[in-house]
C-alpha cells in the first residue's frame, strides 16, 4: 500500500506539472535544457562516481560484456549526453505547430494544431543516458515524464535525475515535471502501468521479457518494439569493399544494442569471393558464426545454425549467417524472422535497392548503410525516446514530434449547421 501511495503521489504531481509545461514557452523549455547540459557536464565526476557503484553490483551479479557496455558511464559519454540535450533545446518545437489549414465551402477555416501528449512513463534497462534523453525530449515537447529505470542502473539515474530536477526548479518550471519511481521492487512496475488516471503514454525500453510484461499489464497505452532482429543483405550487385565496411559495422561496433544486425544474408552469386572475406574479418573480432550449410561448404570451422538463431537477438558478438537465392529470398526471410527493426541491403543495382526499400516491410529500411544508424540523434532528432516497430501513431526512431498529439483548431465566423 505504501508503494502503490508513493507512486500515485508521482503520478498526480506529474499531471500538475504537465499542465504547467504544456503552456510554458519554448525560450523557458530551452532555458532549462541548456542548464541540464552544462550541469551534466559540470558534476560528471558526481554521476561518474555513482555509476562506479552500479558498475560493482553489475560485475557482482556476473552481468554479461555488454550489458556492463550499456551500464557503463564515463567522461565522453556523459559529454554525449549533455550535447543531446543541448541538442534537444537547438530543435524547433513542435508545440503549438500548426501541420495544415484548410478552408470549407460554409467559410470555416480548419486547422491541425501540434499538443502535448501529457504525461509519459519511461521504464528502461541498464542504460542510464535513457535518463537525460527522455527527460530532455519530455520538456522540449511540453510533457511531463515519469522514469522507472533498472535497479542494476539506480544510482546513475538518480544522480542524473537529481541534476535534471533541480535545473527545472532553477529556471521557474515545476520541478514535478521529471518524476522518478526510485524503488527497486518489481511490484513498483506494476502499480505505475495501473495509474491509468494520470499517465497518458508508458515506453518501455529494454530486453524482450520487460516490453513483452509491459505491453501485457498496462492499462496505459504503450508504443514499444520488442526486439532487434537487424538484416544484411548484401546482394550479388554488391560493392565487396563497401559490403564489408558495413558488415563489420553493423555487427561489431557495439553489438549489445537493438540495432546490430543479427544475421548475415548473401546472394549465392557472390558467396564463394565474400563470405570468406567476411567471416575472416568478422572472426578477426571475435564473432562467433552459427551458419547454414551453404554457408558451413564455404567456410570451414564453424558452428551450424538452428532454427532458433534465425529468430535470436543475440545482443553479443555471435551471428546467423545465411546464402540466399537472390534478393526474393532474402526478402523472404527477414519477414518470417525479422522483428520489423532495421535492415539494410548492400547492391550498385538502384532498381534492386528500391525493390528492397519498398517490400520490407521493418521500421527502418535502409541502402548500402548500416543498421546501426537507427538512433535519434544519428536521425537528427537530437536524442530519442524509444524506436517503435508498432505502425500506429509512431514509428521508427521517436523524438519531438511523436510526443504530441493534435487537435482540430476552426476559425468561423458565425455559422452554424443545417
Amino acid at each position: 500500500m505504501r508503494l502503490k501511495n508513493e507512486i500515485e503521489k508521482i503520478s498526480k504531481e506529474a499531471k500538475e506539472a504537465s499542465k504547467v509545461l504544456a503552456k510554458s514557452s519554448t525560450e523557458i523549455k530551452n532555458k532549462a535544457l541548456l542548464s541540464m547540459s552544462k550541469e551534466l557536464k559540470q558534476k560528471s565526476s558526481t554521476i561518474i562516481r555513482e555509476n562506479k557503484k552500479d558498475l560493482a553490483h553489475a560485475r557482482k551479479l556476473k552481468l554479461s560484456k555488454a550489458m556492463i557496455d550499456r551500464l557503463t558511464l564515463d567522461k565522453e559519454r556523459i559529454k554525449e549526453m549533455a550535447d543531446s540535450v543541448k541538442a534537444v533545446a537547438s530543435l524547433e518545437d513542435p508545440c503549438g505547430a500548426i501541420d495544415k489549414m484548410w478552408k470549407r465551402p460554409n467559410g470555416l477555416v480548419i486547422g491541425k494544431m501540434r499538443v502535448a501528449i501529457g504525461v509519459i512513463g519511461i521504464i528502461y534497462e541498464s542504460r542510464p543516458n535513457v535518463t537525460a534523453d527522455c527527460a530532455s525530449l519530455c520538456i522540449k515537447s511540453g510533457n511531463a515524464v515519469i522514469l522507472k529505470g533498472g535497479s542494476e542502473s539506480i544510482n546513475s539515474n538518480i544522480a542524473i535525475y537529481k541534476i535534471l530536477r533541480n535545473c527545472l526548479k532553477n529556471q521557474g518550471l515545476p520541478k514535478e515535471a521529471i518524476g522518478m519511481v526510485a524503488s527497486t521492487d518489481r511490484k513498483s512496475v506494476s502499480c505505475l502501468l495501473k495509474m491509468d488516471e494520470y499517465l497518458d503514454l508508458i515506453i518501455p525500453r529494454g530486453g524482450e521479457g520487460l516490453i513483452r510484461m509491459v505491453a501485457k499489464e498496462s492499462r496505459i497505452p504503450v508504443i514499444k518494439h520488442y526486439k532487434g532482429v537487424c538484416h544484411v543483405y548484401v546482394d550479388r550487385e554488391a560493392d565487396i569493399k563497401k559490403a564489408l565496411n558495413i558488415c563489420i559495422n553493423a555487427k561489431v561496433q557495439r553489438p549489445g544494442v537493438c540495432n546490430a544486425m543479427e544475421t548475415l544474408l548473401v546472394d549465392k552469386k557472390i558467396a564463394k569471393e565474400f563470405m570468406p572475406l567476411v567471416i575472416g574479418k568478422l572472426k578477426a573480432q571475435g564473432v562467433e558464426i552459427r551458419g547454414c550449410k551453404a554457408t558451413r561448404a564455404l567456410v570451414k570451422g564453424i558452428k551450424l545454425a538452428k532454427e532458433s538463431d534465425w529468430y535470436e537477438e543475440f545482443l553479443d558478438l555471435i551471428l546467423a549467417v545465411r546464402v540466399v537465392d537472390g534478393i526474393d529470398e532474402a526478402i523472404a526471410h527477414i519477414a518470417e524472422y525479422g522483428s520489423n527493426h532495421s535492415d539494410t541491403i548492400v547492391t550498385e543495382d538502384f532498381q534492386r535497392a528500391l525493390k528492397f526499400l519498398k517490400e520490407v516491410d521493418s521500421s527502418c529500411v535502409y541502402s548500402n548503410a548500416s543498421t546501426r544508424f537507427t538512433d535519434g540523434f544519428q536521425f537528427g532528432f537530437g536524442a530519442e525516446i524509444g524506436i517503435s516497430t508498432d505502425k500506429i501513431h509512431a514509428r521508427g526512431p521517436m523524438a519531438l514530434e511523436e510526443l504530441t498529439s493534435y487537435k482540430y483548431i476552426v476559425f468561423g465566423d458565425g455559422q452554424i449547421r443545417k
